[in-house]
């Protein structure tokens, strides 16, 4: 069966204006029997956006929507493909109980959710460490050292696995080396293995999935899936539950690379 768990759609404002029905006639094209649609949610409302544009997440008006048409589209194409309701969630340290509170009211109406982690806390500022390599630089450049921003976005992943989140937290776990995406871009060797072991580990125990995501494979400055192929092994021999996402943006991008990530 051939699944593809992280797909993003034309509410996102920072993607593109794909139509849900382009994605949906692709993925049954390439022989795909799931999928789930996991747009950015909402961000929190009291939490100020670090972004130029303030568009990480889905505006909050158009939620309903998001739903009610992906209800409606399951429906119509129920007999070829079986699609999923999702969000794309962020851990964001300091606003669990704002995210744990939404989850709550919006949990109920969702089949499927990711867990991610894009914003780093610094002191009192917070940077969304996957925006540009600019920014990651300059970032590494407060924190102290690339290392150290690595450190931190470990410690945030594990703190998002463990927090208590209701009973409608997310069970997968997003792209959970997302901080490799511009390691081509400050160019240093962090040898960061048991640091992902023991993320892996606590996703075991704490009965998560892995998102497998192919998306950094087409990132200039990545060149690898999240987690990188030597981690998707070790992912199998502790038997951690996996699905494959493509964290597509855009139709062209939908199913990226998933015969190198997921070979015959």
């Amino acid at each position: 069966m051939k699944r593809d768990g992280h797909i993003h759609t034309p509410f996102c404002p920072h993607g593109t204006k794909d139509s849900l029905e382009q994605y949906i006639e692709k993925a049954i094209e390439c022989g795909f029997s799931e999928i789930t649609f996991t747009e950015h949610a909402p961000l929190p409302t009291n939490f100020e956006d670090p972004t130029p544009d303030k568009d990480s997440g889905m505006d909050p008006k158009l939620l309903r929507s998001y739903i009610e048409t992906l209800n409606e589209l399951k429906s119509t194409y129920s007999s070829k493909i079986k699609i999923n309701i999702g969000l794309e969630i962020d851990y964001i340290i300091g606003y669990e109980t704002e995210t744990r509170a939404f989850l709550d009211i919006v949990g109920p109406l969702l089949d499927d959710s990711i867990l991610s982690v894009h914003f780093l806390k610094w002191n009192d500022d917070y940077c969304c460490i996957d925006f540009s390599k600019e920014v990651f630089l300059d970032f590494a450049r407060k924190v102290g050292s690339v290392e150290s921003v690595y450190n931190l976005y470990y410690d945030t992943v594990k703190k998002s696995i463990e927090a208590n989140l209701g009973r409608f937290k997310p069970r997968r776990i997003g792209h959970p080396t997302l901080i490799h995406k511009f390691q081509l871009a400050h160019g240093e060797s962090i040898d960061d293995t048991t640091q992902i072991k023991s993320i892996l580990d606590l996703m075991k125990e704490k009965r998560h999935e892995l998102d497998l995501n192919s998306a950094g494979l087409s990132k200039v400055d990545c060149q690898e899936p999240y987690p990188p192929k030597p981690m998707i092994e070790y992912a199998k021999t502790i038997e951690l539950p996996m699905v494959f996402g493509s964290d597509a943006h855009r139709v062209e991008d939908l199913h990226q690379h998933y015969e190198i990530v997921i070979p015959k």
